[in-house]
């Protein structure tokens, strides 16, 4: 009899195991919550933004376990700034802004790293109007240049002016969205900005394309490494399988929006609605083709950096930003965390 009671609660137990699972009943499990991660972008929500927001409305974030929040940001020295706080623990910034950071604050204790390079190049260029005669960065010696006081453009000048032997200038200040207006009007002379940015703003503002002149620093003699992913050092310590899931997450995205980038505009428009979609397609396929697939990126590969070329923007980047102490490039930089060669090889074929 005891043998029959022992069969038929074995009978029951396994029919309510099917019902369970054919209703969707679930039996108790150990529920593994997902990491959350707080990310900041340099800028506001534009076309090049979407190659953080594909991977979080396709899931590949929380699919990697992570729970990632992407904010919009107000420049690249604000990122950093708040990264180093902890406000945020991960976010993308100049290179240059993060070295200035190092080097102006040595005793700091949370100085982020730079994990993996998104621009190849800095987008940084200097704008004219053609009918200002200035024809080549000679022509831009005595005139008056336009910039927001934190534009990297405008900290890297004198690079740019070393390598293209242009003389003083005169540098006016302005609050961004008054930068393209003022060249506009003649207010300036000429201005710098990222070339994705400012073009599209000129044009905006009445400009054809076919009246301006554009001298884009990484053409012109600057190999200044542009916008990296940026990481504090106490989410690298404390749980450095998530950096590397984030990583491999945003890679998987980022080569599809390299694929196609008209359909990840989409998702730009989901976190700002008011934003113009074919200005924006046209601003994101600018940046991939000027600093994502530049063929800088080509030759060095995606998301990586050689070390003899960062030694030289330390470099030149604490004597350009007269910065406290000299800039150690080992410090703002690791590869550790980067996805493999073949996961990090997702530049689309040259057309």
């Amino acid at each position: 009899m005891a043998t029959v009671l022992h069969t038929r609660r074995s009978v029951l137990s396994t029919l309510a195991a099917c019902a369970a699972l054919t209703w969707g009943i679930a039996a108790p499990t150990t529920v593994h919550a997902e990491t959350p991660i707080k990310f900041q972008l340099d800028w506001r929500f534009e076309g090049p933004s979407a190659l953080f927001l594909q991977p979080v409305a396709k899931g590949y974030f929380k699919q990697a376990g992570l729970d990632v929040s992407v904010d919009a940001g107000n420049g690249s020295g604000g990122t950093v700034t708040r990264v180093a706080s902890g406000t945020y623990d991960l976010g993308l910034a100049d290179m240059a802004a993060l070295m200035e950071f190092h080097a102006n604050n040595p005793d700091a204790p949370n100085k982020p790293v730079a994990i993996m390079m998104v621009y190849n190049n800095t987008p940084a260029a200097v704008f004219a109007l053609k009918k200002s005669g200035i024809k080549s960065p000679a022509d831009l010696a005595g005139k008056k240049l336009g910039a927001p006081v934190f534009d990297a453009g405008r900290k890297a000048w004198t690079i740019f002016a070393k390598a293209n032997k242009v003389g003083p200038v005169t540098w006016i200040s302005m609050d961004p969205p008054l930068r393209e207006t003022m060249l506009v009007r003649g207010d300036v002379d000429a201005i710098t900005g990222f070339s994705f940015t400012s073009l599209l703003n000129l044009e905006a503002r009445g400009a054809k394309a076919d009246e301006l002149v554009m001298f884009p620093y990484a053409q012109y003699g600057v190999k200044l490494y542009g916008n990296a992913i940026i990481a504090s050092p106490k989410i690298l310590k404390e749980n450095p399988e998530a950096v590397k899931a984030f990583l491999k997450a945003f890679t998987k995205g980022a080569k599809e929006v390299l694929a196609n980038p008209d359909a990840s505009i989409e998702h730009v428009k989901a976190r700002d609605g008011i934003i113009n979609v074919e200005l924006e397609k046209r601003r994101l396929k600018m940046a991939i083709d000027q600093v994502v697939a530049s063929p800088d990126a080509r030759a060095e590969g995606f998301g990586q950096v050689k070390l003899p070329r960062l030694a030289l923007m330390a470099s030149q980047v604490g004597d350009a930003f007269n910065t406290k102490t000299r800039v150690n490039p080992d410090a703002v930089w690791t590869p550790a965390y980067l996805p493999s060669a073949a996961e990090l090889n997702i530049l689309p074929a040259k057309k």
